[in-house]
This record gives structure tokens, C-alpha cells and sequence, in this order.
């Protein structure tokens, strides 16, 4: 590439991280390691009526969950710092200045009262080529009367002149050849009343004052994309603009529309990293990490929404995205995000990690369920031996949780019915035989046992399982048996042989 590589993360602080926004964040990310480039985190704050305290220090938690750590950010700043918009201010009043001497922009105004009426007279109302001669701003008031309001600090915006009749052409990574007429864009605002900069003017502005080579952003973006170059090429910074990559969107389960918070609280899955706590109201938006989901299994899931390497491998660790990722495997169409499909990528990848490394987790998940575990090589054990169950880490808890306490409920109902004095029998008799050596051996010696008194294996192996777990479920019942030890395992029998006889 001609130029070092440059790429930057730029969320505002309003609230949760949306799923869209990590992939946008871990797509710059990729592209910045793929490139030896450099990945930034720019806090977009100048919207400080939608400030939210907490939420640059989540966004942080969140890409640093995910093992995506910005190079450069403003808690690790660079030399293209500051790194929050609302701490960049005064660049953004110089150029709203030269645009507005250069003809390319204007002051106006009009009162919110004034707007509202506008739009109420005409239907689709556009602040544009159509519309700004019948309205209160530079282009139509006299030199003095406007330095007379200015000077009055009357409140007022600045606003592009976007022209009349042309073509916006520039080439889009993902997408080609984008072309736009100018006769369909309204002149958006540049500068807002209370001075602080819109997002059109302070992303051209910080774009070029932080050297950023490649702009990756949501398609949602894309409308916006011929007031950046217009503003680009009114800058005088046209040879300096980055190159654009407009993301696909990530849809609902049916395809329909973008995915939202909305659809996440209606089907019962989450659409936030991590959990939420909004500030005002104290209400709690659950993330993917809190739900159970390791980060390895979230980022692999959020990279092949929209994108592949070609082949037919679904499993990532981010060091292969880092090797195989390409701005040309990026797909053009949306993405349906499917939420059984991320709990398949959970659960291979809990399967495949180490027990060493899983066992900080289960034992949070198991604490708050009331499990203390002092035993840490036992549960690293257990954990081996039940970990292909579980699709999220809180499935520990119910998959493991009657290794550590004898199980409170018994599922009676699956064992009474063909229930019999002979069985009791047989299990009191097994009892006494108890060596748990290893489960072969053990699984030997219940066999020939219940040969010996005239039953089929199989006629006790769910009574036995029910007996040590609780349940219909668990790994190989001997296996359990084995773990529990001599001494658990016959207590467990006696206890469920007196509740089965009742």
C-alpha cells in the first residue's frame, strides 16, 4: 500500500456497543494487524445532549473483552491526540470558518420555531438548493445584518452549500463505483449552536488531522458519504482522503431490517458485548459476555457475519482472522444474525479450550449459584468431562452442580413406575461392592451384578443415573460414579433407594 495504514474505531458514548458496532470495530482492527497498520479509538462526543457517563469506559471494557485493543486511543494516546472530539473544538471552528469564506458553506438563523413551521408547510421539508433562499441565513440576509446577529450572538448553525446538479462519484472498497446526485442531498449542518461540531464536519476533520488511511464504517452511512467528499475536496484535502469500506448491515433472524435492541428484548437473545446498566434508570441490557459467551467465540462470530476467507472453515482464533483477512471476502448483502448459530460457535469453542483455561469462569458461574469449589484439580476434571454439554458458560452450573452438592431434586416420576423391592434390592447389593477403581471396571462389575439377579444393564442404568445426578442428563454414569468417590456414591444410592421406595 502507498501510504502506512491507518484505520479508526469512532463510536459516540451513548450507550451500549451494539454487535454492528464491534464488527465495525474488529473489522478496522484486522485490516490495521493484516497491514502492520495502526488501529485508533476516537471517542465521538461532541453530541453532548446524548452524553452518557460510563459509556467511553464501556466501549473500552468491551474491544478490550474482545482482544481487540486499540494502539492508540485516550487512554493510550499517540502523537495524533487528543483523542476525544470534544477536546478537539477549536479545529473545528477554523475550518467551519474557511468554508464559509470560501463560499462553500453558510450561517443560518432560523429558529426551531421557524424550522418546525417550514415543515409543516411543505410536505418532505429538505434545509437545501430548494428551500434555503426562503429561509433566515447568510445567503439571503444582508453582509451587516449578518455581522449585526452574529456580533448579538445570535444562536445560528452552519450549514454546507451542497451544489446544484452534480454527480458525487468515489470508489467504495466493498462495493464499487458509488455515484450520487447532488439535487437529492440537503445541506446538513456542520457547526451546531452550542459551537460543537456535527458528526459530517468532525469526521472529515479528524480523518485528515489523524492521517486515517482507510474508513470503515456501517452501510447505514453510506447517504452520508457526499457531504464527507464535498467536504474533503472543499478542504483542499482531496488527494489526502481515506479509502472508504462501507460495511453490510447485520440483520434480524428474518432478514427483515436492521438488527436492533428491540429485536434482541423480543426474541430473547443480546445485541450489546457486554451488559448495559443505563445510568438514569438503573435498567440492565444483557451482553453476549454475561450471557456466557467466551470473547474468542464472539469475535469468531461477529467476523463471519459478512465475511469469509473463501473456504468452508467456520472456526477463527483472531490471530487466523488477523492472517486471512481481506477487505475483498467482505459480501456486499446483509447479514442474518442467527442466535443458535452463535451458541454453536460458544460451544465449540468451549469444547475445544483447555479445562485450565475455562475453569476461572465456571467457578464465577458456579458461585453465583451458591457452589463454592475449593478443589481446583478436581474441578479442572469435571470440567474436561462435561464440557462437550454446554453451549454457554452458565450450562456448567446445571451440567456440574451435582458433582459439588448432592442433588436437592430427584426426578421420581422417571424411576417409581417400574420400581420394584428386587431393585432396591440390586442397588443396596452394589452398594457393598463398591471399589471405583475406574469406570470399566466398575460398569464391569454392575453388569455381572445384575446378571446375577436376573436383571438387563439396561433396566438400572437410569435408576443409577438418577440416583447420582438428579436428572436425565450428565456424562457416562460411572464416570460420575468414579469422581464422586466410594463413599458419595453410596450415600447418594441410599438416600434415592429410600426416596424411591416411599
Amino acid at each position: 500500500m502507498d501510504k502506512k495504514v491507518r484505520v479508526r474505531f469512532a463510536p459516540s458514548p451513548t450507550g451500549g456497543l451494539h454487535l454492528g458496532g464491534v464488527r465495525t470495530a474488529l473489522f478496522n482492527y484486522l485490516f490495521a494487524k493484516k497491514n502492520n497498520g495502526t488501529f485508533v479509538l476516537r471517542v465521538e462526543d461532541t453530541d453532548q445532549n446524548r452524553f452518557v457517563e460510563g459509556a467511553e469506559q464501556y466501549i473500552v471494557d468491551c474491544l478490550n473483552w474482545c482482544g481487540i485493543a486499540p494502539d492508540e486511543s485516550p487512554n493510550k494516546p499517540g502523537a495524533y491526540g487528543p483523542y476525544r472530539q470534544s477536546e478537539r473544538k477549536p479545529s473545528y471552528d477554523k475550518f467551519a470558518a474557511q468554508l464559509i469564506s470560501d463560499g462553500y458553506a453558510y450561517y443560518a438563523f432560523d429558529t426551531p420555531e421557524e424550522l418546525e413551521a417550514k415543515r409543516k408547510e411543505i410536505p418532505n421539508f429538505q434545509y437545501g438548493q430548494a428551500t434555503r433562499m426562503q429561509m433566515r441565513n447568510s445567503l439571503t440576509l444582508t453582509l451587516s445584518e449578518v455581522e449585526e446577529l452574529l456580533a448579538a450572538k445570535t444562536p445560528h448553525v452552519v450549514r454546507i452549500k451542497v451544489p446544484e446538479d452534480e454527480i458525487v462519484h468515489f470508489n467504495d472498497l466493498i462495493r464499487g463505483d458509488v455515484s450520487f446526485e447532488t439535487s437529492l442531498v440537503d445541506d446538513k449542518v456542520l457547526l451546531k449552536a452550542d459551537g460543537m461540531p456535527t458528526y459530517h464536519l468532525a469526521v472529515v476533520v479528524d480523518d485528515k488531522a489523524m492521517e486515517i488511511s482507510h474508513a470503515f464504517r456501517g452501510e447505514e452511512w453510506l447517504p452520508s458519504a457526499p457531504i464527507h467528499i464535498l467536504l474533503w475536496k472543499y478542504l483542499g484535502w482531496e488527494n489526502d482522503m481515506p479509502a472508504w469500506a462501507h460495511l453490510p448491515l447485520i440483520l434480524k433472524p428474518d432478514g427483515h431490517g436492521k438488527l436492533s435492541k428491540r429485536d434482541g428484548d423480543r426474541l430473547g437473545f443480546p445485541v450489546y458485548a457486554m451488559n448495559w446498566t443505563d445510568p438514569k434508570t438503573g435498567d440492565v441490557t444483557k451482553g453476549f459476555k454475561e450471557m456466557g459467551f467466551l470473547p474468542e467465540a464472539f469475535v469468531n462470530m461477529l467476523a463471519l457475519l459478512g465475511w469469509n476467507d473463501g473456504t468452508d472453515q467456520e472456526l477463527f482464533s483472531l490471530k487466523e482472522l488477523e492472517d486471512k483477512f481481506s477487505i475483498e471476502r467482505i459480501s456486499k448483502a446483509g447479514a442474518k444474525f442467527d442466535f443458535e448459530k452463535a451458541k454453536w460457535y460458544n460451544h465449540e469453542w468451549i469444547k475445544s479450550e483447555s479445562a485450565e483455561r475455562l475453569a476461572p469462569s465456571v467457578k464465577v458461574a458456579l458461585q453465583k449459584a451458591g457452589i463454592e469449589v475449593e478443589d481446583e484439580k478436581f474441578l479442572n476434571t469435571v470440567i474436561d468431562l462435561i464440557k462437550d454439554r454446554c453451549n454457554l458458560l452458565p450450562d456448567f452450573v446445571a451440567q456440574s452442580g451435582y458433582f459439588f452438592t448432592s442433588p436437592a431434586e430427584y426426578d421420581v416420576n422417571a424411576v417409581k413406575p417400574k420400581w420394584s423391592a428386587e431393585k432396591a434390592d440390586f442397588f443396596n447389593a452394589f452398594a457393598e461392592k463398591l471399589t471405583l477403581t475406574d469406570a470399566v471396571s466398575e460398569e464391569t462389575a454392575f453388569k455381572a451384578l445384575a446378571e446375577e439377579k436376573g436383571f438387563k444393564p439396561g433396566e438400572l442404568m437410569l435408576p443409577f443415573r438418577i440416583m447420582l445426578v438428579g436428572g436425565k442428563f450428565g456424562p457416562g454414569v460411572f464416570d460420575i460414579a468414579v469422581l464422586l468417590g466410594v463413599e458419595e456414591t453410596k450415600t447418594r444410592i441410599a438416600k434415592a433407594v429410600n426416596l424411591f421406595n416411599i
